[in-house]
């Protein structure tokens, strides 16, 4: 479903400030040809359309499901000037493409030639992974591979899936020249196959959590860890960031009630696709 692909892919990075920039201060009612941000009207007519939408579905409540958010959006373009009928086609075209869309965006976010992220691995995961005996390692939403690469060359068998097939050959790619073994699939994590008592450690960084629980918990190897990075709730303050990432107080610890939680951490600190320090929430739970 659309929505779910924008706020819970596996990358689920979502409406992170680096992305931010295509979107801009376009407001949702904005025809899709307005040209109000000069970097949003260099992209196709389908992309602008798309970028739009995703920003101002970042402003809206969680828990609405796909169709009320597309109902929404299309009342939002109407009160703004557009016609019913226009409104009925950016609807039809965001239904039908928004998940080719979403693979596009980040395709060109993960692989750009001077990428707006952190492309070192996320230091909550080396901290965590310090002096612990490598095993089987699932990395979701792998993106460009710099967590799976790193924990190859420290001996780990890891496999990384996302569904952003040319950062996943730029996985593939660097692995190569690192001369570290790699499994990186094509993938969401609706398609991939999680297994049951497979993992070691399955690393979730900056991806949607909550849909993918209960297949966290099942895939895990007892002892095995689940390192988590994401948003707290509180960015959502000064800026818009996609509710896949972002979470309440606590609430990653209630999510993962059935394990047993090693750390947890709700502070600010350097955040991987921010740019700079952000409210964040931290867990690693351990399967009993």
């Amino acid at each position: 479903m659309l929505y779910k692909t924008i706020v819970t892919r596996s990358l689920a990075l979502a409406l992170l400030a680096a992305a931010l920039a295509w979107a801009g201060p376009a407001t949702a009612a904005a025809p899709a040809s307005s040209g109000a941000d000069p970097q949003l009207a260099q992209l196709p007519p389908d992309r602008q359309l798309y970028e739009r939408y995703r920003y101002w579905r970042s402003t809206q409540p969680r828990q609405l499901d796909d169709e009320a958010a597309l109902a929404a959006y299309a009342a939002q373009l109407v009160a703004g000037g557009t016609s019913k009928a226009d409104a009925a086609k950016a609807v039809d075209t965001l239904r039908r493409e928004g998940k080719r869309l979403e693979v596009e965006r980040w395709n060109e976010i993960l692989t750009a030639d001077k990428p707006r992220f952190n492309v070192q691995p996320n230091a909550f995961l080396v901290e965590m992974v310090k002096g612990r005996k490598p095993g089987a390692a699932l990395d979701v939403g792998m993106g460009q591979g710099r967590n799976a690469l790193y924990l190859a060359r420290l001996g780990w068998k890891v496999t990384g899936f996302d569904p952003a097939e040319r950062a996943v050959a730029a996985a593939r790619a660097a692995a190569t020249r690192l001369g570290v073994p790699l499994e990186a699939v094509v993938a969401d994590d609706e398609s991939f196959d999680w297994g049951t008592g497979r993992w070691d450690l399955i690393v979730m960084s900056y991806v949607g959590v909550r849909n993918d629980v209960e297949r966290v918990v099942r895939a895990l190897r007892p002892g095995g860890l689940v390192v988590i990075e994401a948003f707290h709730r509180d960015i959502t303050r000064t800026q818009s960031v996609g509710g896949a990432v972002v979470f309440d107080t606590n609430e990653l610890l209630a999510l993962f009630g059935k394990l047993r939680v090693r750390r947890y951490e709700d502070a600010p600190g350097p955040a991987d696709f921010a740019g700079k320090d952000a409210p964040l929430v931290r867990l690693c739970a351990e399967k009993p």
